[in-house]
Formats: structure tokens, sequence, C-alpha cells
């Protein structure tokens, strides 16, 4: 009996694991279940299948999930995703995929997408689906990919790697920005705008405080401002103009300013000033300078604009965020509007 019962629809099985990170489960869920086409219609079915399914799967938390689909939804999936999970297994431990494991995706139909979450990353490397690729996981257990798996090109200091076939990403919040960009992807960035919308969530984030990004995700297939934001943050220490930007791209201004906010979500001045800021913070917490040389080196001109545009974003001044998030300070970290939690 086939396990998806929606046709047409892009058909997604999200793998789950003992030990399964319950918020993990429900991004895939919770994004493209609620993707629309312009009428309004669903374009994604999206189950949850263990390999040794179905059954109970233990979480990280004090409670289980009854899974009711075993690895038969994989050989209908048009997209397999495989989150992370807190109990050592065997991709972790060893490398290595345990029979259930290998079984489940031999079941994957040639031509799947599959994407990881967090160090679900370890199941797809330990398939043999990364060797030769590019690909991230969270940057706790990158020292341990790397021992693992030396074939995989691992890139620690972005969200997601989108390597056609198959993409991983970071932690949990990367996994919300990788499953919104296989909707922009599928469907276009106004599908994919309109679920962030819903969800509440940035729908387009070039960088990550937890991940520690110093440049963003490039996405030359889908973006025609990409290389602006590129040069951007390379020269963010400068008085950038729209003009500039477009000239990057060879766009008049009006025409990069309209793609850019479709591409990116807010104008391309809110953009700079979100990296402008996460510039400060990173300088904040890593480094001695002052604040006036903060601001100079992040574009602001000024200690006072680089107070106003800090205090706006943050809610915090930056004298306040140093103390509590210097490395080594000891500070207890405390909640901002742009936090972000890693799994």
């Amino acid at each position: 009996m086939a396990v998806f019962t929606r046709p047409g629809l892009h058909r997604v099985a999200v793998l789950v694991r003992h030990g399964l990170l319950p918020i993990e489960l429900g991004i895939p869920h919770c994004l493209m279940g609620r993707a629309r086409s312009a009428s309004g219609q669903a374009l994604y079915e999206v189950v949850t299948c263990a390999a040794d399914g179905p059954g109970a799967i233990r979480t990280e938390g004090d409670f289980t999930i009854n899974v009711e689909h075993g690895p038969g939804a994989l050989a209908e999936a048009d997209t397999v995703i495989v989150p992370a999970a807190h109990e050592r297994d065997e991709p972790y431990d060893r490398g290595a995929l345990s029979p259930p494991l290998a079984e489940a995706f031999a079941r994957i139909r040639p031509g799947a997408r599959v994407a990881s979450i967090c160090t679900g990353a370890f199941v797809l490397a330990s398939a043999g689906l990364l060797d030769g690729k590019r690909a991230t996981t969270h940057w706790s257990a990158g020292s341990r990919f790397q021992r693992l798996f030396p074939s995989v090109e691992l890139d620690s200091d972005v969200l997601y790697v989108d390597e056609g076939s198959v993409l991983t990403s970071a932690g949990i919040a990367s996994g919300v920005d990788l499953c919104l960009h296989m909707i922009r992807g599928d469907h276009g960035s106004a599908v994919a705008n309109e679920v962030a919308r819903r969800t509440v969530v940035p729908p387009h984030r070039d960088g990550g405080q937890a991940q520690f990004i110093r440049r963003p995700v490039p996405e030359p297939r889908l973006s025609s401002t990409g290389t602006a934001r590129t040069w951007a943050l390379h020269h963010l220490h400068r008085p950038l103009t729209l003009k500039q930007l477009a000239d990057q791209e060879a766009m008049s201004v009006r025409t990069f300013t309209r793609r850019f906010r479709e591409e990116v979500g807010i104008s391309p001045q809110q953009w700079l000033t979100q990296q402008r800021v996460e510039r400060v913070r990173h300088l904040l917490e890593e480094s001695d300078l002052s604040v006036d040389q903060v601001a100079a080196r992040a574009g602001f001109g000024s200690a006072s604009t680089l107070r106003l545009h800090f205090q706006a974003a943050l809610g915090v001044s930056p004298t306040a965020y140093r103390r509590t998030f210097r490395a080594g300070s000891g500070g207890q970290t405390v909640a901002s509007p742009v936090a972000r939690c890693e799994g």
C-alpha cells in the first residue's frame, strides 16, 4: 500500500532514528507542510518514517513518538531528510551504516534529493553520498566528521551546502534555512517568503551567529544579487551605495533593489545594517578593539551611529553586549532578538 496519498505533490520522507531531536522533525513538517501555491494548493506531502519502523522512536526528551511508516516510504519519496539523533550510533561512532539503515538507504530511488539537518550529515556521509563533495554539519562535530570522512570536503563556516541532489545543514536553526532554500529552489522566492512569514522566521539568512558565519552561502544558480552581497561583505568597512551594489550585477538601481527584496526579503540597506551589526557582534566578542574602532571596521562610521543601530537591533548597548558575550568572560548568555539555537 502506498505511503504517500496525495497525487501531484512533492513527496518528502523524514527518516528518524532513536535519540531524535523533536524540533528537527518539526522543521520540514512545519515549513514544507505550509508551502502553498498562489492558488492556495499544497505543494508538499511530508511523512515520517524509520529504518526499523513502524513503531516507537525515542527522542532526546522524556517522550517517544509513534512512527507509522517504515523504510518503504523512502522508495516513494522525491526528497529524503535526515535529522540529527543525540544517541550514539554506527554513523557517529564508526562512520558506517547499521544494517537497517543500509537497507533503508538502498530503497531511496535514483534521482531523489537527500538532505540532512545538523549531525544527520554523518548518516549521509556513511552512506557514501558525500564522497568528493562539500558538506557541513554542526560546528561541535566538525573535527569528528573530518576524522571519519576524509573524502568529504567539510565546510564548517556555512549554514548549509547545496550540492545538487545532496544537501547538508549546520544545526537546528540552519535546518529552517535549508528547508526554505529547497522550497525557494522548487517553487520560487514568493512561496518561500510566504512560508517564512507564516512561520515568523527570516525568509533568507546568509549568515548565522551560532555557527559563526563570516561569509554568506553562495547561491549562483538561484540568485541574481548574490555577487553583490558577497562583494559587500568584503567591503563593509566602506560607505556603500545602492549604485555600487547594483554595479556589481550590472543592473540599474531600481532593478537591483526590486530583485534584492524578492530574493532576500528586505531592502539592501536593511540587509547592510544587519550584516554590519553581525560584524560588530563578532568584533565585540573576539577582539579588544574600542567601540570607535569597531564602528569603523563595521562601516558605521562613528560610535554614536553604531550604538543607535546596535541598540535598535539587540536591545542592549555594545558595552553591555561585550560584557555578556565576550569569549572566556564567564558571563551568562542572554536572549536577543536575533539569537539562534543550534543543536
